[in-house]
């Protein structure tokens, strides 16, 4: 576990994995490193600590959703 926080941060299969502090960000390419070894990507696409992709699920656009 990368985790180091006094109150530990969620764990890679944790539901809310996404709540984990933020180690390192390349924002010129796009994506972050979690503390729990989660890379997440500014399309909300995911790389787990195992290998395990994770689709982009973002939700629709607030004004797709006005028309």
């Amino acid at each position: 576990m990368l985790c180091q926080h006094k109150t530990p941060c969620p764990n890679a299969e944790a539901v809310d994995r996404e709540a984990a502090r933020t180690v390192a960000t390349f924002r010129e390419q796009g994506w972050s490193l979690l503390c729990n070894g989660v890379i997440v990507f500014e399309d909300t696409g995911e790389i787990l600590p195992d290998g395990t992709m994770i689709e982009p699920h973002r939700g629709p656009a607030r004004h797709a959703l006005a028309a």
